[in-house]
Order: C-alpha cells, then sequence, then structure tokens
C-alpha cells in the first residue's frame, strides 16, 4: 500500500522534474532566437534564424525558411540558394526541358540562374502554422541571396541582380 509520505515524495520528484523541464525548454528557446542577428538598423527583415523579425533586416549563412502571410507562397533558402514553391498560381505553366509533369510550382535561384522544377506528384500545400512568416514589405538575406514579402508576391535576387518575381498571378524573371 502506498503511504501519505511516499505519494507526497512522488509529487516533489514530479515538480521538480516539471520545473527543469521548464528550465530547459526556456535555454533552449532563448539559445535558438538569442543573440546577435546581425541587424544595425530598423528596416524590414527577417532574423539570422527561421524566425522573422518585423524590425530588422539581417544577412546570415544559416539557411532559412519562411512563408508570405497568405501562406501561398514558400521558400527555402541557403548559401547555395534559393527554392520557393507557390501553391496556387493563375499564370501559364513555364516549359522546362524534358519535363512531362507538373511545372510552375517550385522556381529556384542559384549559381546556375533561375529556373523551374519539374515536380512529380501533387502540388505543394498552402504553408502551415509551422513555418515562420516573413511580413510584407520585410526582407531576409542569407549568403549572397534576398527575399523581399511583398504584397505582390515575393522578390528573391543574388548579389548581382539576378532573380525571381513570384506571385500567384504572374512571375518574371529579374532583372526584366
Amino acid at each position: 500500500m502506498t503511504s501519505a509520505r511516499t505519494i507526497r515524495l512522488f509529487v516533489i520528484v514530479d515538480a521538480v522534474l516539471v520545473l527543469l523541464l521548464l528550465i530547459m525548454a526556456i535555454v533552449y528557446l532563448s539559445n535558438d532566437g538569442g543573440g546577435d542577428d546581425g541587424s544595425d538598423d530598423a528596416t524590414a527583415g527577417a532574423s539570422a534564424s527561421s524566425t522573422p523579425t518585423s524590425s530588422s533586416s539581417s544577412s546570415s549563412t544559416e539557411p532559412v525558411a519562411f512563408a508570405l502571410p497568405s501562406g501561398n507562397i514558400a521558400c527555402t533558402m541557403s548559401v547555395d540558394g534559393v527554392t520557393c514553391t507557390i501553391a496556387s498560381y493563375t499564370y501559364a505553366p513555364p516549359v522546362v526541358a524534358g519535363c512531362t509533369e507538373v511545372t510552375g510550382h517550385v522556381i529556384v535561384l542559384n549559381a546556375d540562374g533561375v529556373a523551374f522544377d519539374c515536380v512529380s506528384g501533387p502540388a505543394p500545400a498552402v504553408a502551415g502554422d509551422d513555418v515562420p512568416v516573413l511580413e510584407y514589405g520585410m526582407t531576409t538575406s542569407v549568403g549572397d541571396y534576398t527575399c523581399r514579402s511583398a504584397t505582390d508576391g515575393v522578390q528573391c535576387v543574388d548579389g548581382s541582380g539576378t532573380g525571381f518575381q513570384l506571385a500567384r498571378a504572374s512571375w518574371s524573371e529579374l532583372p526584366a
């Protein structure tokens, strides 16, 4: 049979374990999103982590993922380039040489330039709540690549200005 003293001991041990778990979570979260994000002004942007901020622009070498507020466009950035997906679009799908699958949903910017990927399977879905949002008017950079979120879509370019503008109604290669 369990005594009242044993039950109290278990309750105390459980409380200590919960407290330790809470402290570890706070330390982990503060290290993940804290520190120097490289921002030194109040322009719009996203931090070097995958969590966009609302008041600064930053540049990093760490990969970044974000979605526009509508969730229709989501991008991942690394020092190797940018890949954006669009769940729903109304423009004519671009032709991808040798592709017999779906085109128009995935666009890539890297050292080779701008290209749409040939995608087999279903179209990408709208970004989930777990993807950080890059608010309209904000920018984020990783390495040589910079993306800007706007009400008319996303614009991503490399250091030379080569890139793309992507929106539900249209896409274009930059510079135009």
